[in-house]
C-alpha cells in the first residue's frame, strides 16, 4: 500500500474513544478497513457497524470467518486477516501495542510498518508505544485523549462481597470454573467469556450478563482487549499468568488492560483483587494514573520470504532487524512448526521448488486453537501437505469428512465442547484456504454450521452449571441500583430453603435435593432459541419486508423452526431519526429473555439497513463516486426521497450540471424530467412496496399512503394526504390524484406538446381516473403545482433526513 497519506496514533488509557474515534473516522470515507486484535472484538465491531450501514456494505475477514458481500465498503478483520493488497481510502489498526507479543507481536510491527490507506491511516494503542512510534514513524501525528471516566483502585474484597455488575478475571480454566460456582452458589450465578469460545457462544452469554439476567461475569483476560462491557468493576482473583511457556507475574500494563474494562463511556469503574490476592498500593496508583515503562523493543520479522528452498527459507525467516528498536521475532509457533516439519526426511523430499516450499510454509500457519501438544499439531499439518503434494493436490473428502463427523457430536461437558469447538475452528480455517478442498463453500458451510449446534451446546451447559436455576427469568432485569432483586446477600441466600454455600459439608446432598425438586419456573423453549440462533446467523437474503413493514426471515433447510415460529413476523419497522434509518421492534417473542431480546433486534436492524441499501443501490453504483457537487446534490434529493424528487427542489443543481454528471446520472437510470426527477428502477412493484414500507414507519397516522397495487398508476388523495409521504412512495399528488411518476412525467409531455394534445377520455385512461377528475388532475400537473394542492389534506411537511 502507498506510505504517503498521513498517519496518526492515537495513544491513551482504556476508555477514551479510540476505537470509536476510528470507526467513526472510517465510515466518513467512501472505503475503509480496521485490523482488530481478537476474533470476538472484530465480531463485535462488525456488528456494530451493521446495524448503521447493513450488512451488504461490510465486510468480516477472519482466520476462521468470511463474510464479504458483493461489492463492501467497508473491512472488518483480526490483524493477521488484513487482505494487505486491497486499496482503501482509510485503514486502521487497534490495540498496535502488542507488537511486542512474543508470538503475534511481527504481525502487528508489520502493519504499522507497512500498511497504509490511500488517504489516512489510523494506529491506535497504549501509550506505552509513545516512544517506539516516534523512533519508527517520525512524521506521525500522535494524539492522546483523556480518560472518559475515572477508574478507582478499590483493594481486596471477598468474593461474596463483589458489587454487582462485576468482571472477576481469572487466568486459568480451573480458576474460571471454580470462582463461576462460587458465584452461582453465593449470588446466583455468573456469565462466563473464554478466548476459547465461539462469537456464537461469548454472545450469548454476554447477553446474559448485558441484560441484567446475571449480574456476574467471569472471564479470562481476553476481555481486556478492547471488548466493551458493561462493567462497573473488575477484581483479579491472581496477578500471575501462564503465557504459552512459563508462569509469570502480570506486567502493570496489562493488568490496566483488563482494570480499564470497568467504567464505560462516563460511568465512572473501580478494579481491586479477590481476596486472599493483595494488589498493593504502588500498583493500584500505577492504573489509576496510567503510568506504565515504555515499551523498549517491537517484534519484528521479515515479511519478504524467500521461497526457492527449504534453506532459503529458513534463512529469510531469521533475517535481523536493522533498527535497535525491533528484535527478532524468531520463536514463533508457524516458525517452530516449519523447524519441526522440515526435520521429516519425506516432508524435505516433498518440499522441492518455490510452489512447494511455498505450500509448506502456508501449511505450518495453520493455527494450533487446540492447543493440545505439539507434536499432535505436528501430525496433523504433516497429514495436511502429505495429502496436499499428493497426487490428488487437494484434501481427501473422506478423510475430511471422516475428521469432521467426529466432531459433530452435541453432547459433553464443557471442556469437551471446547476442544470440538477448537478442532472444528481449524477445519473451518482449512476450508477457506484457496485450493486446498474441493467445494470449498460447502464445507465451509458445514463447519460454521457444527461450530454452531456445538456452541448452542456450550452455552446451555454454561448456563446449566453456572446459573442458579430459576434465577435465569425471562425479562428480569437489573435493579435501578444496579443489583438484581434475586441477587441476595450470602447470609440471605443461605437461609433460602435448599440452599447452602459450597463450602458445606452438605453441599452436594443440598445441591442434589435442588437438581431432583421441580422448578419453579419452566425454561425457555430451547428449539425456539436454536431456531432464532440460526435466524441471528442469517445471510441478508432470507429475511423478507412486506408493504406494512413486517419483517420475516425464511431459512428453508438450513435450520427447522418450532411450530407456528415461521408464520409470524419477527420485527416491524417503526419510526426512526430519518425516513431512511427506520428503527426495528421486535413482534411477539415475549418468552424471550433479554439477552435474546437485545441480539435478536441487532439482527433484524441490521436487516434493515440491508433493505433500504438494496432498495438505494441504483443510486449507490460506483458511477455516482464520479459525480461533481452538483450530481451529487441531485442524487442526494432523490435518495431522501426515495427515488423521487421535484425539478423545482433541485434548480439549482441542474443549471450546475456538467454534459459529463449528465452522462453519469443517465447511466444510473436517473431521469431529469420537467416536473419531476426520478429513478424508473425505484418504481417496479417491489421497490414501490419497499417504499410503501419504509412510508409507513416514518409517517404517522393518516398521513402514511398506502401500497398500491402492482401495475397501479394513480391513487385517489385520501383525506389527510401528506404530500411529502405520497412523493416519498413514487406517487406526486396532483389534484385529485396521486400520479406515478413516470407516468405523470409522460402526461406533462403530452400536455405540452401542443396541437396534438390526448382527449379527456385518453387522458382518463392514461390517468385511470374518471373523465370529471381529468380537468383538475391536468391543471395541477401543467400548473407546476404537484403536492402542493392540499385542499383536502392541509399542508404537507417535509420529511427529515
Amino acid at each position: 500500500m502507498p506510505d504517503a497519506s498521513p498517519v496518526t496514533a492515537l495513544l491513551g488509557p482504556t476508555n477514551t474513544g479510540k476505537t470509536h474515534r476510528a470507526i467513526e473516522r472510517m465510515l466518513g470515507y467512501d472505503t475503509g478497513m480496521i485490523g482488530l486484535p481478537l476474533r470476538l472484538l472484530a465480531r463485535e465491531v462488525y456488528d456494530k457497524i451493521t446495524a448503521r450501514l447493513g450488512e451488504s456494505r461490510v465486510a468480516l475477514v477472519t482466520g476462521e470467518e468470511k463474510r464479504v458481500p458483493r461489492n463492501p465498503s467497508y473491512w472488518v478483520c483480526t490483524v493477521e486477516a488484513m487482505p494487505t493488497d486491497l486499496e482503501v481510502d482509510f485503514l486502521a489498526v487497534d490495540e498496535i501495542q502488542l507488537a511486542s507479543h512474543d508470538q503475534r507481536g511481527h504481525v502487528f510491527t508489520e502493519r504499522l510498518l507497512h500498511a497504509r490507506g490511500l488517504r489516512e491511516t489510523w494506529f491506535m494503542g497504549a501509550d506505552t508505544m509513545r516512544a517506539a512510534m516516534t523512533e519508527l514513524l517520525p512524521a506521525a501525528k500522535i494524539q492522546e485523549h483523556p480518560r472518559l471516566s475515572r477508574l478507582t483502585g478499590t483493594g481486596t474484597t471477598k468474593l461474596s462481597r463483589l458489587p454487582p455488575r462485576s468482571a472477576v478475571v481469572a487466568f486459568s480454566m480451573q480458576e474460571v470454573y471454580e470462582t463461576a460456582e462460587r458465584l452461582r452458589a453465593l449470588r446466583g450465578g455468573a456469565a462466563v467469556v473464554l478466548g476459547a469460545l465461539s462469537p456464537r457462544t461469548r454472545n450469548a452469554q454476554v447477553a446474559l450478563f448485558q441484560a441484567g439476567e446475571v449480574d456476574y461475569l467471569v472471564a479470562t483476560d481476553a476481555i481486556g482487549m478492547g471488548l466493551n462491557l458493561d462493567v462497573h468493576h473488575v477484581a483479579f482473583t491472581s496477578l500471575r499468568k501462564f503465557d504459552g511457556r512459563e508462569v509469570r507475574p502480570l506486567e502493570l500494563a496489562e493488568m490496566a488492560q483488563i482494570a480499564g474494562r470497568a467504567g464505560r463511556y462516563h460511568t465512572d469503574g473501580t478494579f481491586g483483587a479477590v481476596a486472599p490476592v493483595d494488589m498493593g498500593p504502588q500498583v493500584m496508583a500505577a492504573i489509576e494514573t496510567h503510568r506504565f515503562p515504555p515499551l523498549r523493543r517491537l517484534r519484528w520479522r521479515n515479511a519478504d520470504l524467500e521461497l526457492g528452498s527449504i534453506e532459503a527459507l529458513l534463512a529469510s525467516l531469521t533475517d535481523r532487524p536493522r533498527s535497535r528498536w525491533l528484535e527478532l521475532a524468531g520463536d514463533a509457533e508457524d516458525a517452530a512448526a516449519l523447524r519441526k516439519m522440515v526435520e521429516d526426511p519425506e516432508i524435505r523430499g516433498r518440499a522441492r521448488g518455490s510452489e512447494a516450499v511455498g505450500l509448506l510454509w502456508e501449511v505450518c500457519r495453520v493455527p494450533d486453537f487446540r492447543k493440545l501438544l505439539f507434536e499432535s499439531h505436528i501430525a496433523l499439518l504433516r497429514e495436511l501437505y502429505q495429502q496436499l503434494t499428493g497426487p490428488r493436490g487437494r484434501l481427501d473428502p473422506d478423510w475430511m469428512n471422516a475428521r469432521i463427523s467426529e466432531l459433530d457430536v452435541g453432547a459433553g461437558d464443557i471442556d469437551t465442547l471446547l476442544t470440538r469447538i477448537a478442532s472444528i475452528r481449524t477445519f473451518t480455517y482449512i476450508a477457506h484456504q484457496g485450493g486446498w478442498v474441493e467445494d470449498a463453500a460447502g464445507w465451509q458451510a458445514r463447519t460454521r454450521e457444527i461450530e454452531d449446534q456445538l456452541s448452542d451446546a456450550l452455552h446451555e451447559r454454561l448456563v446449566q452449571r453456572f446459573v442458579e436455576r430459576g434465577n435465569r427469568r425471562p425479562g428480569t432485569r437489573s435493579s435501578p441500583g444496579g443489583g438484581r432483586a434475586t441477587s441476595a446477600s450470602r447470609g440471605e441466600r443461605e437461609a433460602e430453603p435448599g440452599l447452602v454455600a459450597s463450602s458445606h459439608p452438605f453441599a452436594r446432598l443440598a445441591a442434589m435435593r435442588v437438581a431432583l425438586s421441580p422448578q419453579a419456573e419452566p425454561p425457555p423453549d430451547s428449539s425456539l432459541e436454536g431456531w432464532l440462533e440460526a435466524v441471528i446467523a442469517a445471510p441478508p437474503e432470507h429475511f423478507k419486508l412486506d408493504a406494512r413493514g413486517r419483517i420475516a426471515v425464511e431459512l428453508g433447510a438450513r435450520a427447522s423452526a418450532p411450530e407456528g415460529a415461521t408464520a409470524r413476523p419477527l420485527g416491524q419497522l417503526v419510526r426512526g431519526t430519518g425516513l431512511l434509518l427506520p428503527e426495528v421492534r421486535l413482534t411477539g417473542l415475549d418468552e424471550l429473555g433479554p439477552g435474546m431480546r437485545a441480539r435478536l433486534l441487532r439482527r433484524l436492524l441490521a436487516c434493515a439497513r440491508d433493505l433500504v441499501e438494496e432498495l438505494l443501490a441504483p443510486l449507490r453504483a460506483p458511477a455516482a463516486r464520479e459525480l461533481e457537487a452538483a450530481g451529487r446534490g441531485i442524487l442526494y434529493q432523490l435518495e431522501q426521497g426515495l427515488g423521487t424528487a421535484l425539478v423545482t427542489h433541485a434548480t439549482e443543481q441542474l443549471t450546475d450540471l456538467t454534459e459529463r454528471d449528465r452522462e453519469i446520472l443517465g447511466k444510473l437510470g436517473v431521469m431529469l424530467g420537467e416536473q419531476l426527477l426520478y429513478a424508473p428502477a425505484l418504481l417496479r412493484p417491489w421497490a414501490v412496496e419497499r417504499r410503501a414500507a419504509l412510508c409507513g414507519a416514518w409517517f404517522e397516522g393518516r398521513a402514511r399512503p398506502p401500497c398500491p397495487h402492482p401495475g397501479t398508476v394513480s391513487l385517489p388523495t385520501p383525506p389527510g394526504a401528506d404530500a411529502q409521504a405520497f412523493m416519498a412512495l413514487g406517487y406526486p399528488l396532483f389534484g385529485s390524484r396521486a400520479l406515478r411518476a413516470d407516468v405523470a412525467e409522460r402526461i406533462y409531455q403530452a400536455l405540452t406538446a401542443g396541437a396534438d394534445s390526448p382527449t379527456p377520455a385518453s387522458l382518463a385512461r392514461w390517468i385511470g381516473c374518471p373523465v370529471r377528475e381529468v380537468a383538475r388532475v391536468a391543471t395541477a400537473l401543467v400548473g407546476g403545482a404537484p403536492g402542493l394542492s392540499s385542499s383536502r389534506g392541509g399542508p404537507s411537511r417535509s420529511s427529515a433526513s
